[in-house]
C-alpha cells in the first residue's frame, strides 16, 4: 500500500480548505488552545484530557470535545501508514504553543518520520501578517511548495520549549529568544508570552494595556466594535473571540459605557500612566502551562519575570 502524507492542521477551517484544494493525504485537525490553561508534558494521557476539560468548563463554560480530540490524536498511532508529516501552523503564540505540543507528542509516540512545517505570516506586498486561512489558493500552494524540513535541532528545541512551558520557570524561555531555528516567528512569540504576565508597575499585561489604548485613541461604539479592534491589533498573540472577550470583561472597571459608546475613566488613564498597580482589582488570573499569572510579574526594567510577593495580593 502506498504511504500517505499526514497533514496536521491548526483547525477545522484550514482542514476544510485543504480538502477543497485536493491536498493528498490524511488530515489530523488540532482543535485546542494550549496557550491558556494548565498542561502536562505527557499529552496523550487521561490526566491531560481531564485537566483540559475542567479548564474549559471552569473558565469559559465550554465543553471540550475530548472524544473527537482523542480520535484525532489516534491517527498518529497509525504512523506506519505515513511517509511524512506536514505541520500547518501560523506565526502567532496561539499556534506556536500548539505546534511545540504537537511536535512533542510525535516524539512521545516515537514516530520517526520527516516533519515539515508550513507557516504563514509575512507575505510579500502585504503589510499585515496573515494566517493560513487568509491566504489565497495560490498563496497556500506556494507556502506548501516552500515547506521547511525540520532538523533534529528544531525537534529538540520544540521539545525543550514544551517542557519549559509545562514547568514553573518561564524565564527559561529567555535564551531561546535569540536562538536561531527554522521557527522564524518563535522569538516574537516567546517575547509576547512573557509580556502577557502582569506588568510590575501597572498590573496590566500587554494585551490589556493595548485594549485600553484602543479605547483611548478610537471611537468605540460597542463591545463588538472593541472586539474587532482587539482582534485586528493584537500583534503576535493570535487569540480568538472568547479569549479577548474574557479580557475585555475583566477590564470593565476602566471603562465608562453609555449609549454613545466606551470611554476610559479615571482608573483607565491612571493604569496607562503606570500610576497604580491595578492587578488586585483586575484579578485576571490565568494559568499558562505550569505557571499561574498570579505568581509572576513582567519587569520591563529587568526584561524578565519576577516573583510576585506572596502577600502582595
Amino acid at each position: 500500500m502506498e504511504k500517505l502524507t499526514l497533514h496536521i492542521t491548526n483547525g477545522s477551517h484550514l482542514t476544510k480548505q485543504l480538502k477543497e484544494l485536493d491536498f493528498a493525504g490524511e488530515m489530523l485537525t488540532w482543535e485546542e488552545m494550549l496557550c491558556e490553561g494548565p498542561t502536562f508534558v505527557d499529552i496523550d494521557s487521561e490526566a491531560f484530557f481531564k485537566t483540559r476539560k475542567a479548564f474549559f468548563a471552569s473558565i469559559y463554560q465550554l465543553e471540550l470535545d475530548v472524544y473527537t480530540f482523542k480520535n484525532e490524536i489516534k491517527k498518529l498511532n497509525r504512523f506506519e501508514n505515513y511517509s511524512e508529516i506536514i505541520l500547518w501552523f501560523e506565526y502567532d503564540l496561539f499556534c506556536h504553543i500548539n505546534m511545540i505540543a504537537v511536535i512533542s507528542l510525535i516524539q512521545q509516540k516515537k514516530i520517526k518520520l520527516p516533519i515539515y512545517l508550513v507557516c504563514s505570516g509575512r507575505i510579500h506586498g502585504n503589510k499585515n501578517l496573515l494566517g493560513l486561512s487568509e491566504l489565497s489558493s495560490e498563496q497556500l500552494g506556494r507556502h506548501y511548495q516552500d515547506r521547511i524540513l525540520l532538523g533534529d535541532d528544531d525537534i529538540k528545541l520544540a521539545m525543550s520549549l514544551w517542557q519549559i512551558y509545562c514547568g514553573i520557570d518561564h524565564n527559561l524561555f529567555k535564551p531561546f529568544i535569540v536562538q536561531s531555528s527554522s521557527f522564524i516567528y518563535l522569538s516574537n512569540c516567546l517575547k509576547a508570552h512573557l509580556e502577557r504576565f502582569p506588568d510590575s508597575k501597572s498590573g496590566l499585561n500587554i494585551l490589556e494595556k493595548n485594549i485600553l489604548e484602543i479605547v483611548k485613541n478610537n471611537t468605540i461604539k460597542s463591545e463588538h466594535h472593541l472586539l474587532g479592534y482587539a482582534l485586528n491589533y493584537q500583534g503576535y498573540y493570535g487569540f480568538g473571540d472568547i479569549q479577548l472577550l474574557r479580557i475585555i470583561d475583566k477590564l470593565s472597571l476602566f471603562f465608562d459605557v453609555d449609549k454613545t459608546g466606551y470611554r476610559l475613566n479615571r482608573k483607565g488613564h491612571e493604569a496607562l500612566l503606570n500610576q497604580h498597580n491595578f492587578y488586585p482589582e483586575i484579578k485576571n488570573i490565568m494559568t499558562y502551562g505550569g505557571v499561574s499569572s498570579a505568581d509572576f510579574q513582567f519587569s520591563k526594567t529587568h526584561n524578565k519575570l519576577i516573583k510576585t510577593a506572596s502577600n502582595a495580593y
